[in-house]
């Protein structure tokens, strides 16, 4: 943990240097004045000697001042390591996300990563400040001040033998049980955020659904839970700290009784009574600033341990075996004896036996009941996850011999669920190549059957979206995400179950667009109904994780009962929908209606 902080810290050494020598230098200065005060006192006031006042009063204005502005310079060169040393961490957690492959995230909810990212490396910045700073002035100031009460008076300073050690035993009881209540509230936190984000992402499912009660009610459970976890944490400094209060004053109260008795037997002057009890006073509250220091480390230790967490996580994907100067040169892919589960745990498999080869340029469909491990099988080719045994072979070279960056520039995907992100439509497809043209742009939404749409827009490629693309219909996302894919000009390209959004017309457009200007490329689609594969060269058949069938469509037709069984379940579909839509002439227009429409700008708040 150390060496981490380290690392992190290393950038900001020379800050984080001065901030401690400016601190130490704001200590000896402060440290004079409650000397020149007893001197203003026992000399100045009662002597009469104004040159005395005059000169002491005058030392002690050039001492505050220039303790403050010490004190000041260390508090900025304090924040300067401690927010540089923050985010670098915060960059550090970020770029080893990016690392995780898909397993590794599965191993992390996305509000715990966030709270790590956000509330715990926050902890750990102020802590770092806290030790530049506070934990060099409160010792730094504890031993002079104690040296400089020692010299006034020896005999006083044996009330501390009494009242430190019961400061220790208090910040001893707080160091004890801080750690796993802070740890808890962590958590608690965690599941508050998770719970704030499934809401805000689904807010309109459950608006149509009316859940709004229901999503209260769990969000106020979430709620008290974090606070109960915040009040048993808080329990201790509620518990702790007015114990230090009443230690220190009774040490100052003790300190005035034996001193004043002193005074008036004449062993003690008044002005050195007055500075012991500064003296005493800064004692006891560096005792303080240490223990609330400690109190502040303890949350830190805990956020360490989350953010450690993260950071140790290894990364089952990587370049150990690759060679950086092999290329991907065709869309050939061979899946040899491959086996896959997502944890090595599981007692079976997710693919069992798979066993395939498809040629470049090939277009292949692939067909199977919800389960049968269709977006799993495709997902081994770009190295999303790794198969557990066997191997998957791109242009005849295992996956793992490629730099990830390689097969994946080569591998264009896009997932059942359409990302696009926060801008505008063209920075969305750039995301396939940030070099591309609006040309090229443009060519790429032909192809995708989305031309139309953009070109509608009263900002065509320069029209904003919001978060999500929440200003879309699904079939529009799905084509921009496919036009995004087709920038990459990839020699694969995987659309898993990607049109299910859009009408058959507009989904054989696509399949068209593809066998004219995408001549070359390995297309792998992955469908719930026969019409968007049944021009394809070959047809996978999966069930329970298995290939059960891999051939032309004819020959499926002809030979296979699942795709026998598909296609039939398909026709009565599609021929009682035509019988009901005979019947029902109404539903006739409206279908028109809405086929007609469908591709238009949305006319709500997005374009108003």
């Amino acid at each position: 943990m150390l060496k981490l902080i380290g690392k992190y810290a290393k950038p900001f050494r020379i800050p984080s240097i001065l901030s401690a020598i400016t601190v130490v230098i704001e200590v000896i200065l402060e440290i004079q004045i409650p000397l020149m005060m007893s001197q203003i006192i026992d000399t100045g006031v009662a002597f009469d000697d104004l040159s005395v006042i005059y000169r002491q009063g005058g030392l002690m204005i050039i001492f505050a001042v220039a303790s403050l502005i010490f004190g000041v310079l260390s508090g900025y060169f304090a924040a300067k390591a401690g927010i540089g040393f923050g985010a670098g961490v915060r960059k550090g957690l970020f770029d080893k996300i990016q690392s995780y492959s898909f397993t590794n995230i599965d191993n992390f909810s996305t509000s715990s990563l966030i709270t790590r990212l956000t509330t715990d490396t926050t902890n750990i910045q102020m802590a770092y400040m806290t030790v530049i700073r506070v934990l060099v002035r409160s010792p730094v100031m504890l031993i002079a001040a104690a040296i400089m009460a020692r010299s006034l008076n020896p005999e006083l300073v044996g009330i501390f033998l009494i009242s430190i050690p019961i400061l220790a035993l208090a910040l001893g009881f707080l160091m004890a049980n801080a750690h796993p209540r802070f740890k808890f509230m962590l958590n608690r936190t965690d599941n508050l955020n998770k719970t704030v984000q499934e809401n805000l992402i689904g807010i309109r499912v459950v608006k149509a659904f009316n859940r709004q009660n229901y999503e209260k009610k769990k969000f106020q459970q979430a709620n008290q839970e974090l606070m109960n976890a915040l009040l048993r944490a808080q329990t201790l400094l509620i518990s702790i700290f007015p114990v230090m209060m009443l230690v220190m004053n009774g040490t100052i109260l003790a300190i005035v009784w034996f001193g004043g008795r002193m005074i008036i037997r004449g062993t003690f002057l008044t002005g050195e009574l007055v500075s012991f009890i500064t003296y005493c006073t800064q004692i006891l509250m560096s005792l303080m600033m240490i223990g609330q220091s400690i109190m502040m480390l303890t949350i830190a230790y805990t956020s360490m341990t989350r953010i450690k967490e993260v950071f140790d996580e290894k990364s089952d994907i990587t370049d150990k075996d690759a060679q950086k100067s092999l290329k991907v040169e065709d869309g050939s892919i061979t899946f040899k004896d491959v086996y896959f589960k997502y944890d090595d745990r599981a007692d079976e498999y997710i693919l069992d036996d798979i066993n395939l080869h498809i040629k470049s340029g090939e277009t292949i469909g692939i067909l199977g009941g919800t389960g049968s491990s269709k977006s799993s099988l495709v997902q081994l080719i770009p190295r999303l996850y790794d198969p557990t045994r066997g191997e998957v072979m791109v242009s005849n070279h295992n996956v793992d011999h490629y730099e990830i960056e390689t097969l994946r520039d080569s591998v264009g995907m896009v997932l059942q669920n359409n990302v696009l992100f926060t801008g505008t439509i063209a920075e969305n497809l750039r995301w396939g190549n940030d070099q591309a043209t609006d040309k090229e742009l443009m060519q790429a939404c032909k192809d995708a059957s989305i031309a139309d749409f953009v070109e509608s827009l009263p900002d065509g490629l320069n029209t904003n979206l919001d978060q999500g693309g929440i200003n879309l219909s699904g079939g529009q996302k799905q084509r921009l995400c496919i036009a995004r894919a087709l920038l990459k000009k990839p020699k694969i390209i995987i659309l898993d179950d990607s049109t299910s959004a859009v009408d058959m017309e507009t989904d054989r457009h696509i399949r068209e667009s593809f066998k004219k200007n995408l001549k070359g490329m390995t297309t792998l689609i992955i469908a719930q109904r026969i019409a968007s594969v049944e021009d394809s060269d070959k047809i996978i058949i999966m069930d329970d994780g298995k290939v059960v069938a891999f051939d032309t469509p004819e020959n499926l037709e002809k030979n296979n009962k699942i795709y026998q069984e598909i296609l039939s379940s398909q026709k009565t579909n599609l021929f009682t929908e035509s019988e009901e839509a005979e019947e029902n002439p109404d539903d006739i227009e409206e279908a028109e209606i809405i086929e007609e429409y469908e591709d238009e700008p949305m006319k709500g708040e997005a374009y108003a």
